[in-house]
């Protein structure tokens, strides 16, 4: 081994005896006390500060205690734990000859630092000193490792006949879930005869994290204990996979078993991601007032989320309330309440927090362009929407990704500029197109009835074999749209035939902090029969108002009265009705719709709110539409 000087930054200064919490040393006994190897190891354990430590360290010295294997053992823990890798380090190399706990610790404390190659560099060392690793060497190593190195130390457990070490297994099947290899995650944790709480926690990590939830859920529902840790995997594994109905499900089981801990931070982050989901606005500030209540600290990442809750929810309002109230915002935060504004199509406020962040010096990332360029789609900012892009690579040296030319594309799409457009895909990019850009492309030409443009851009995915079922779902819709439906029967028969399904259209509603789902004709809610005499009821108020069906909106070869009544129980129609019957006079009515929202319906909704004097409020799958009195804030362009 190399001799490296026991400190390798500046000495440090010699310790000042009259503050030194060393018992004093003026004594002959209490002189050979100090000097005994026991009494320093006890010491070493003990101390808080690298002040302490060093006292201690120079009495080790003093004394020639330095090639005390155990005493050297706890100093290089000591050190690293302290935040002195360094000298920790300086320690290490000093050892004429490191044993098996030496090496060890330093592993242990470059793992601990997130220095994975170092200390995978060292293990090698110890292996060429003839230094025989045991289970506390590799579940050091197991804890900083990626997948490929972790399998080989999987093959050197086994031949130095610590792999059944629980420890050691433990430390496995965590390098297999976070490797994002299930299968040998799933064997390993089989084949243990003995589970403790932390293999179970890595399991059920695993399985949520990609997406086995049910047997996630399976093996949560079987563990004996669980922790605060178990419960927030759960949780998140249903937020992070679009399952919000069931992660706030569990958050209540959560509460009701008075875990201890409760919820913390990671707990409320998710649940808020699940209320933002379903735009359940009132659950929302439950969780809010829970947060308050209960001495959960108000962080930067916990106010970022609820500015971003509270703007999918529909309450831009109280985003905004959050958003001025949090210190020293970074610009995950601006971001957070550009596109919120962005979401709710108010461009001009979304462009000016924009000068603002760039005004005080944050520098716009990927997420803030996405944010802007939305904001201009959404407001009809053509000129100002590609003088942004063009900002975003020339000025920021940002390169535009996929999102950022899908931005671009919907910017000029809605606004009728289908083949600017079309180029803009087809030619002009440096990233490949994706499905979901193609889908933005050709949902255009249904908006705009294009279906020459459609059916070319159909047929070139389609030759190119990039066609998938949102594609033909797409061209079917727009021959329907156009009213050629021996267009529409042929695309529908290529979809029957390769099991391609259209996306029904789902609209929910919130009512005493419980979702409510309605499909289209839905008549499976307990209160259906109220809810179609509800609908009859505003088909009454409607033709009062001279409203006449936009029957041209059903994609279907039907009867004109067959179309009307398709059209009168539209899910958000129902969700509507539901909302009316079910909430006090004057309430606002929140609604969120998986597709976008039909011209009929919108119509019919800013007639309701002239009618009912309520405020309404709908998310489709693009934007947010607040009708009022008769409005609507999208000003009809969508």
């Amino acid at each position: 081994m190399s001799t490296a000087p026991l400190f390798n930054t500046a000495q440090p200064p010699p310790p000042n005896r009259r503050r030194s919490s060393l018992p004093s040393t003026t004594t002959s006994t209490s002189s050979r006390q100090l000097q005994q190897p026991q009494r320093l190891a006890f010491l070493i354990d003990k101390s808080r500060t690298i002040t302490q430590l060093l006292q201690i360290h120079a009495v080790v010295l003093r004394h020639g205690h330095e090639n005390n294997p155990i005493l050297n053992f706890k100093l290089q823990k000591s050190y690293s734990s302290l935040g002195r890798l360094d000298y920790s380090t300086a320690l290490f190399s000093y050892t004429a000859y490191p044993d098996v706990y030496s090496y060890t610790a330093i592993i242990h404390g470059h793992a601990s630092h997130g220095f994975h190659h170092q200390a995978l560099h060292l293990y090698v060392d110890m292996l060429v000193h003839g230094v025989e690793p045991n289970a506390f060497t590799f579940s050091s190593l197991l804890k900083s490792c990626s997948l490929e190195p972790g399998i080989v130390l999987h093959s050197q457990a086994m031949k130095f006949g610590v792999a059944d070490d629980l420890f050691v297994r433990t430390g496995l099947l965590d390098v297999y879930s976070r490797g994002g290899d299930v299968v040998s995650a799933r064997k390993l944790f089989n084949t243990m005869p003995e589970r403790s709480l932390v293999a179970e926690t890595a399991m059920l990590t695993c399985l949520a994290k990609h997406g086995e939830l049910d047997d996630a859920r399976l093996l949560f529902d079987e563990m004996t204990q669980r922790d605060r840790v178990c419960w927030n995997v759960m949780i998140d594994g249903y937020t992070q996979h679009g399952m919000p109905n069931e992660s706030l499900d569990l958050f209540r089981q959560m509460l009701e078993s008075k875990v201890k801990p409760g919820p913390g931070e990671a707990t409320v982050l998710s649940v808020l991601s699940a209320c933002g989901q379903l735009g359940a606005l009132e659950l929302g500030r439950w969780v809010h007032a829970y947060i308050l209540n209960n001495g959960i600290q108000m962080s930067l990442r916990l106010g970022t989320a609820l500015v971003d809750m509270y703007s999918k929810c529909g309450s831009l309002e109280d985003a905004r309330l959050i958003f001025d109230g949090i210190e020293n915002k970074d610009v995950v935060a601006w971001n957070s309440m550009i596109v919120g504004y962005a979401l709710h199509g108010f461009g001009d406020e979304a462009l000016q927090l924009f000068d603002e962040m760039c005004g005080i010096g944050f520098h716009p990332t990927d997420i803030t362009f996405i944010g802007v360029l939305n904001a201009c789609a959404n407001a009809g900012l053509i000129t100002k929407g590609k003088e942004l892009f063009g900002l975003m690579k020339d000025f920021y040296s940002l390169e535009p990704k996929a999102e950022h030319y899908g931005c671009l594309v919907n910017l000029l799409g809605r606004a009728g500029h289908l083949q600017e457009a079309y180029e803009l895909v087809k030619n002009n990019m440096r990233v490949e197109a994706n499905p979901i850009l193609w889908g933005t492309l050709l949902g255009a030409c249904k908006l705009h009835r294009n279906i020459e443009l459609g059916e070319e851009i159909a047929e070139f995915l389609v030759t190119r074999n990039q066609a998938n079922s949102g594609t033909y779902v797409l061209l079917s819709n727009i021959y329907a749209a156009a009213g050629d439906w021996d267009g529409v029967i042929k695309v529908r028969s290529l979809m029957k035939g390769t099991g391609i399904h259209k996306e029904p259209g789902c609209s929910s509603i919130e009512v005493n902090n419980k979702v409510h789902e309605f499909l289209a004709g839905d008549q499976s809610h307990p209160m259906s029969r109220e809810i179609h005499m509800m609908l009859e009821e505003i088909g009454g108020w409607l033709n009062a108002h001279g409203y006449s069906p936009r029957i041209d909106t059903v994609l279907h070869d039907i009867g004109e009265k067959e179309k009307e009544q398709s059209l009168e129980v539209h899910s958000e129609k129902l969700a509507i009705a539901f909302g009316l019957i079910s909430t006090q006079p004057g309430t606002t009515i929140r609604i969120v719709k998986n597709l976008r929202v039909c011209s009929d319906c919108h119509e019919v909704t800013k007639l309701l709110s002239k009618i009912t004097g309520r405020r309404i409020t709908v998310r489709d799958r693009n934007r947010f539409h607040h009708f009022v009195n008769g409005f609507c804030s999208c000003g009809d362009y969508w």
